[in-house]
């Protein structure tokens, strides 16, 4: 059925070519049509062209329970295809989930793989018993099987917001943590629990048993996966010293997917909310440096120069998510019109087993300080 639904849907060679201009007039009046069986979530990373659209916007987690709690049946998440997922899981069964192009995914999330996960588990099993030793955690931006494992093997999902109470759950019911897929985030939220930098590892999953000894593991308190986001990746702590040389008043502030020198060298380190409302509630005439996605940087400087704030871009390379960019006008308007012809395009579906243990490591989560 749902093949042939597709097969009736419009093709979106129809909107290829549409300008920015006429999709947000189509955009208007199918959203006024759908009325209360829409929301439209939007990434605080997603391309303006389609954030002005949402109805919701945030860091996944925040938006997805939106959804969740909202009376919508539709669920369109302008963002990654991660997202849509959790939107998935922690929906009603009688919500749909979208995305409106399939083809955005996350870099960082495609690092970290279900079956390296499991071969991981399996060579820690050499050296000891995971199962009494390690709680797998796993960062919100990462594929529905992950989270999976993470529920069926006692672990948790954590975002940048909350990961260092994830971090004490976990210690206080074994005494190692594999961390996946980011290891800035873990080694950033494992330093400023005092975790020294020597007893946090890196597996490298392209060699056997991570590229580490056996002494290595058992010495270690937090195993990192070898994963990063492409965008936090390109700030370096040389690019702030320079900015600083000639701004020394400015504040710097930067997103814990940073590296560890990046991080140490900023004034404020948080999630996407948490640098909105640092900035949002510093005082007026301030100038600062910010190191994450440049969407975001530069939705934050327009928002806020008429308080004399100056909101500035670490890296002098523009670089933003490249895969979050593929959410267009044109995507969005092709998803809503089928939806008023009555097809479904591009919905995200966790099978059963999957959502069910995902949602486990989920609910671990939710039920700590967020």
């Amino acid at each position: 059925m749902a093949t042939q639904a597709l097969e009736k849907a419009i093709p979106f060679e129809q909107y290829f070519s549409l300008d920015d201009e006429t999709c947000d007039a189509r955009i208007a009046v199918a959203k006024e049509k759908l009325g209360d069986d829409l929301v439209i979530l939007g990434h605080h990373y997603q391309r303006n062209e389609v954030f002005k659209h949402a109805d919701y916007s945030g860091d996944s987690l925040k938006l997805s329970r939106n959804a969740a709690s909202s009376d919508a049946k539709y669920i369109v998440f302008c963002g990654v295809h991660f997202m849509a997922e959790v939107a998935d899981i922690l929906s009603r069964p009688d919500q749909i989930s979208i995305l409106p192009d399939m083809a955005a995914g996350c870099s960082m999330a495609d690092m970290a793989n279900r079956v390296n996960v499991d071969r991981a588990w399996q060579e820690m099993a050499e050296v000891f018993d995971p199962e009494e030793m390690v709680t797998p955690i796993t960062y919100i931006n990462s594929a529905a099987d992950l989270k999976s494992f993470c529920g069926k093997h006692g672990g948790i999902v954590c975002t940048s917001t909350n990961a260092p109470h994830v971090l004490e759950w976990a210690f206080e019911r074994r005494e190692k943590i594999l961390f996946f897929p980011d290891q800035h985030l873990g080694r950033n939220t494992g330093h400023k629990m005092g975790i020294p930098l020597d007893e946090m590892v890196v597996w490298d999953f392209d060699k056997p048993l991570g590229g580490l000894t056996p002494e290595q593991l058992k010495a270690a308190k937090i195993i990192l996966w070898k994963g990063f986001c492409s965008v936090h990746q390109m700030f370096q702590p040389q690019q702030i010293d320079n900015f600083l040389a000639k701004y020394p008043e400015t504040k710097v502030i930067s997103h814990p997917e940073c590296s560890f020198e990046v991080c140490q060298k900023s004034d404020f380190v948080g999630s996407t909310e948490f640098i909105v409302n640092t900035i949002a509630n510093s005082e007026p005439n301030t100038r600062w440096l910010v190191g994450t996605e440049l969407n975001l940087v530069n939705r934050l400087h327009e928002r806020f120069q008429h308080e004399g704030k100056s909101v500035h871009f670490m890296s002098p390379t523009v670089c933003m998510c490249s895969t979050m960019f593929r959410v267009d006008p044109q995507h969005l308007l092709w998803v809503l019109e089928n939806l008023l012809e009555g097809h479904v395009v591009n919905q995200i579906s966790v099978d059963s087993v999957t959502a069910a243990e995902a949602k486990l490591a989920l609910d671990r989560m939710l039920d700590l300080p967020i």
